[in-house]
């Protein structure tokens, strides 16, 4: 019974000890919290020696904005009516991709949801979504110009320096340089524009011009001209995400600017690296095997399909375009009544 009381008495001293432990770590713990947050956590912000964030690493996009950048729900890659009209299915060319030959469904990343074409545009739009596979730069390996290239399911790298900031693409080898300081534009359009960048605080806010007219905006047939401007802000959010935002103009396509804005984030695996994902040789055959004297690729056949392929020559001046973006040209531009900004 001695014993029993004993025992019973050490162990309330040792809680009354332990809590009173607790409550004195807890009380120095909530004094000097953020003294030991802001020199320790993992989420501060890193910072060049000027004081400017440090956007340096490997990052990538974590949403489906590349095949879409509005709010979309499940539809085929390449679709046809299905039994019920409004219910499409998988069409020949993806058939035997199964679910894995869906869009997958995800939330827009345009503010307000809706990019203001104007009325012929709002038709080619569509008139590119239906012809996605022939139309769509990404398919033949072509840059994909500014602000996709942000978003498209590839890591990329940035390499902070004092006048510039060099960003290089695992896609195609894609590159751009922001200059911090003057420079002078490029003598000629180029597919990922020109690039000059400024701070605000501690945001890279970068003006964006000089494009070709041969980008899209993503797999849904979102365009635009060679008018193109993009105003981009980067933003930290903590040490492996920050915030992208991109204002879009062009006065030959929309009717007013328009803006997108999305969390980016840091890989964060020990051997992270860009690989070579060079695919212009990739792509050859799905460009130039029409003009093969002998066909190629001729049939594929699996446990319950065949499918067989038949390449076709376009007519006329047809067979020397090793692309067709369905991006207006000149002339088509100038036909084009003209819309009040």
């Amino acid at each position: 019974m001695r014993s029993l009381k004993r025992e019973t008495l050490v162990a309330l001293v040792t809680a009354v000890v332990i809590s009173g432990i607790w409550l004195a770590t807890t009380r120095l713990v909530q004094k000097a919290g953020p003294v030991v947050l802001a020199q320790n956590s993992s989420s501060a912000i890193p910072r060049r020696a000027d004081g400017k964030p440090d956007f340096s690493g490997i990052w990538q996009a974590n949403n489906s904005a590349n095949w879409d950048l509005l709010t979309h729900g499940p539809r085929p890659m390449v679709g046809q009516p299905g039994v019920y009209p409004d219910v499409p299915v998988l069409a020949a060319p993806v058939v035997a991709l199964g679910a894995i030959g869906w869009v997958p469904p995800d939330l827009g990343v345009v503010e307000g949801d809706e990019i203001p074409y104007q009325p012929w545009a709002a038709k080619r739009k569509q008139e590119n979504l239906a012809n996605w596979l022939d139309r769509d730069p990404e398919i033949g390996c072509y840059k994909p110009g500014v602000p996709r290239a942000m978003y498209m399911p590839y890591p990329f790298q940035i390499i902070q320096g004092t006048t510039n900031v060099l960003m290089v693409f695992e896609y195609a080898g894609a590159e751009r340089t922001i200059h911090l300081d003057p420079v002078g534009a490029y003598p000629v359009d180029a597919y990922m524009g020109h690039s000059v960048g400024h701070w605000e605080g501690d945001t890279l806010v970068t003006d964006v011009s000089n494009f070709t007219s041969d980008t899209w905006l993503d797999r849904s047939g979102d365009f635009h001209s060679d008018a193109l401007h993009v105003v981009e802000r980067y933003t930290a959010i903590t040490r492996d995400a920050f915030r992208y935002e991109a204002t879009i103009e062009d006065k030959n396509v929309f009717t007013r600017p328009w803006k997108i804005s999305m969390p980016i984030y840091r890989r964060l695996e020990p051997n992270t690296q860009l690989m070579e994902f060079q695919c212009r040789e990739m792509a050859e055959e799905t460009l130039l095997g029409h003009l093969r004297r002998n066909q190629l690729v001729k049939q594929w056949e699996g446990r319950t399909m065949r499918v067989e392929i038949t390449r076709k020559v376009p007519p006329g001046n047809g067979v020397y375009e090793r692309h067709f973006s369905g991006n207006p040209t000149s002339t088509e531009l100038a036909e084009q009544p003209p819309t009040r900004q």
